[in-house]
C-alpha cells in the first residue's frame, strides 16, 4: 500500500511517502527550490520520495492533502463577514490562492501527477495529531497539537490507542497560541513563522516585567488551559499586520523595526510572553492528564508551538506525563506524513506494529549522496579534497575540531523537519569561549545573541546536563550541570556593558560555553550509534582526543537559506562563508586549497532575512 502525503499552499511545504505503514521518505520542497518556507506545491520533494520509494506515480494507492480546504473556505468566508468593512485586507491577501488552488487542490495534484490514485483530505490538526503519534514508540498516548491556525482549530487535545486517534477538544480560530506568539515575535522585529526561534532564544535575557500586563489585557487563561484572545489589541484578524497601536501602547511604544538594535524592552517583552506560553502549555497538560490520561503515561506533541524546546523541557520536568515525544517536523511540514499516517491506519486498514522505539528513522529521511557521485562533482568541477577511509577519517575530523576550526559536515540522508541532527551540519569546538560569536557572525551571519545547540553522546549526556533520557531531535531545553558553569549573571552583565549583546555573549558561563545559553539553558540533541554511526564516530572521536562528549550542532546554512540538500548546495555554502573545512562523506575539503570563489550576484540578497 503506497500513500503519499502533501502538504502545500499555506507555508513548509513538504511530501512524504509511507508504503505498507512505514515511513520510507519526507523532504520539505525549501530544500530543493532554496526559497525558505517554501509554500508551493512541493513537486521536487513529491519526485525525491517517489524515487527513494523506488515507485511512479501510477504506483499510489492514495494522494492525502493535510488540510481540508472546504473548511478552510468556510472560517475564510466568516472572518470576512466578522471584519465586514475592515475585510479588504483579508480579501486581497487570499482571495486568488483560495478560490484558485486551494479549493481545487484535487485538479491541482491531478494536473501534477500522472495517477490514478483516490485523492483525499485530512483535516489540519489531525494530519499534526497523527505526525505526532503514529511514529511515537507508544502504544496510546495523549495528544496535543497548538500551531497558529488550520482550517478553524488552533489547539486540539486528543487520545491515541492502536491505530485509534480520536480529537476531543479544540479551541477555534481566533484564539490562538501560536498566533498570540506570532503577534509578540512580529512586535519584536522578527519574522512570523520564521523567527519565533529567535524571540524564544531572546527570552533569557529578559525578565518577565509584562506578564502581568499580557495576562490583564490580552488573553484570558483559564485553569484547563483554554483561553481567549482580546481582539481588540491585534490586526491578524483582518489580513493586516498581527498587532495595532493599541498592542504598542501597551509596551512603551511601536514595533521595533527589523535590524535595528535590541533593547532591554524586547528582552522583557520575550520573557514575559515566554513565561505566559509555559504557564497555559503546562495548564493545558496537566487538564489533559486529568481528563484523558488517568491510565495512559504518553504524551505526544506536534504543531508549530510544539517546537517551543524550552517549554517541552518544562513539561518533561513537570512528570505530569511519564513520558513525552515530540514530531522532529512539527510544523506544517510533518502534516504532509501525519496526514499519510492516518490514511494508512484509519482508511487503507494497515496494522500499526509497535516495537519500543519511534519509526521516524533519526528524521533522516531526506536524499543522501553516495561517495561516489560526491567525487564525481567535485571533480567535474576541478575542486580539491582528500579522500580517507573510515579508520582514518574520524580521527581527522576529531584532529581538526580540536584546534578550533569549524566544519561543514554533509553525509547520510538529510533530516526532515526544522533541526540539522548531523547529517547537514556546522560543527565546532563547545569549550572555545569564542565559538558562540565566531559563528553567529562570521558563518552564520545573524545575531549574536542567538545560542547554539549542543550533540553530546546519548550515554554521557547526564555528565554535561540536567537531563537523564534521550532527545534525539534537538527538542528539548536543559540546564547544563551545576558543576560546569561559571558564576555569571545576565542581569548584571546588561547593566555593565550597557545591553550590547556581543559582549554579553563573550562571557563565559561554563566549560562548554558555546552551547550554554545566559541563564545556563541548553537544547540539547542525544547521538546514539544506532540512529547515527557516522555523527557518533565523529563525537567519540572527538571525545578520546580532547576528553570532551560535545560538540556545537548548528544548521549547515546561512541565515535566511534553507539548510543545504545537495553537496552543491554544502559547497557554497562552504565557499561563501568561514568555514575551514567541508566533510562531503569520505571527502575533506580545505578552504585554503579552493579555487578562488566568484559570484557574478551578491549572494546576500539571494536569501530574505529571516
Amino acid at each position: 500500500m503506497i500513500i503519499l502525503g502533501i502538504s502545500a499552499l499555506y507555508h513548509d511545504a513538504a511530501a512524504s511517502l509511507v508504503i505498507d505503514g512505514k515511513i520510507t521518505a519526507a523532504a520539505q520542497q525549501e530544500r530543493f527550490s532554496r526559497k525558505k518556507h517554501d509554500m508551493g506545491i512541493p513537486y521536487n520533494a513529491i519526485k525525491f520520495c517517489l524515487k527513494e520509494g523506488n515507485v511512479t506515480s501510477k504506483d499510489i494507492d492514495y494522494i492525502v492533502f493535510y488540510d481540508n480546504p472546504l473548511l478552510t473556505l468556510d472560517r475564510y468566508m466568516k472572518n470576512i463577514l466578522a471584519a465586514g468593512d475592515d475585510s479588504r485586507d483579508v480579501i486581497e491577501r487570499s482571495y486568488i490562492s483560495m478560490f484558485t488552488q486551494k479549493i481545487w487542490i484535487h485538479n491541482v495534484i491531478h494536473n501534477l501527477l500522472d495517477t490514478d490514485a483516490e485523492i483525499l483530505i485530512c483535516e489540519h490538526h489531525v494530519s499534526h495529531a497523527a505526525s505526532a503519534f503514529y511514529p511515537s514508540p507508544f502504544e496510546e498516548a495523549v495528544v496535543i497539537t497548538l500551531d497558529g491556525v488550520g482550517e478553524w482549530a488552533t489547539t486540539t487535545i486528543g487520545v491515541g490507542r492502536g491505530a485509534e486517534l480520536i480529537i476531543k477538544e479544540e479551541i477555534k480560530f481566533p484564539h490562538s497560541l501560536g498566533l498570540l506568539y506570532s503577534a509578540f515575535t512580529y512586535f519584536c522585529g522578527f519574522k512570523v513563522n520564521s523567527g519565533d526561534y529567535k524571540f524564544m532564544g531572546l527570552a533569557p535575557y529578559g525578565e518577565p516585567i509584562y506578564e502581568e500586563t499580557i495576562r490583564e489585557h490580552l488573553i484570558d487563561i483559564k485553569e484547563d488551559g483554554s483561553f481567549r484572545l482580546n481582539l481588540e489589541y491585534f490586526d491578524f484578524q483582518y489580513g493586516r499586520a498581527m498587532t495595532n497601536d493599541k498592542f504598542g501602547a501597551l509596551f512603551g511604544g511601536g514595533r521595533r523595526e527589523p535590524e535595528t538594535v535590541i533593547t532591554k524592552r524586547e528582552m522583557d517583552i520575550a520573557a514575559s510572553a515566554q513565561k505566559v506560553t509555559e504557564d497555559i502549555i503546562l495548564k493545558m497538560v496537566k487538564h489533559a492528564k486529568n481528563e484523558y490520561g488517568e491510565d495512559i503515561d504518553n504524551l505526544v506533541l506536534a504543531g508549530g508551538v510544539a517546537l517551543n524546546c524550552v517549554a517541552n523541557g518544562k513539561i518533561k520536568n513537570s512528570e505530569i506525563f511519564k513520558n513525552i515525544w515530540i514530531q522532529p517536523a512539527a510544523g506544517d511540514a510533518g502534516g504532509s506524513l501525519g496526514a499519510a499516517l492516518y490514511t494508512a491506519y484509519n482508511y487503507a486498514g494497515i496494522k500499526r506494529e509497535i516495537n519500543g522505539m519511534d519509526s521516524q528513522n533519526g528524521s533522516y529521511l531526506g536524499p543522501a549522496y553516495s561517495n561516489l557521485s560526491i567525487k564525481e562533482y567535485l571533480k567535474s568541477n576541478n575542486i580539491m579534497y582528500h579522500e580517507y577511509s573510515d579508520d582514518v577519517l574520524f580521527d581527522k575530523i576529531a584532529d581538526e575540531l580540536s584546534n578550533g576550526m569549524v566544519i561543514g559536515l554533509f553525509q547520510g540522508r538529510m533530516e526532515f523537519g526544522p533541526r540539522a541532527l548531523g547529517n547537514r551540519s556546522i560543527i565546532a569546538d563547545p569549550r572555545s569561549e569564542t565559538m558562540q560569536s565566531k559563528l553567529n557572525l562570521k558563518i552564520k551571519y545573524r545575531e549574536s545573541f542567538r545560542p547554539f545547540a549542543p550533540s553530546v553522546l546519548r550515554e554521557d549526556v547526564n555528565e554535561y546536563f540536567e537531563l537523564k533520557d534521550e532527545s534525539p531531535y534537538m527538542l528539548l531545553v536543559e540546564n547544563v550541570q551545576s558543576n560546569r558553569r561559571c558564576a555569571s549573571n545576565v542581569q548584571n552583565d546588561l547593566i555593565k556593558y550597557d545591553n550590547n549583546m556581543l559582549e554579553i555573549v563573550k562571557q563565559k558561563r561554563s566549560d562548554i560555553s558555546a552551547v550554554t545559553h545566559v541563564d545556563y539553558s541548553a537544547r540539547i540533541q542525544t547521538v546514539s550509534e544506532e540512529r547515527n554511526g557516522y555523527y557518533y564516530k565523529v563525537l567519540k572521536a572527538f571525545k578520546e582526543k580532547t576528553g570532551c562528549s560535545v560538540l556545537v550542532n548548528t544548521s549547515f546554512n546561512v541565515r535566511g537559506e534553507p539548510i543545504v540538500c545537495t553537496p552543491m548546495d554544502a559547497y557554497k555554502c562552504f565557499m561563501r562563508t568561514e568555514m575551514d573545512v567541508l566533510v562531503l562523506e569520505n571527502c575533506v575539503l580545505y578552504k585554503e586549497e579552493q579555487p578562488e570563489w566568484n559570484e557574478q550576484e551578491d549572494w546576500h540578497k539571494t536569501y530574505e532575512l529571516d
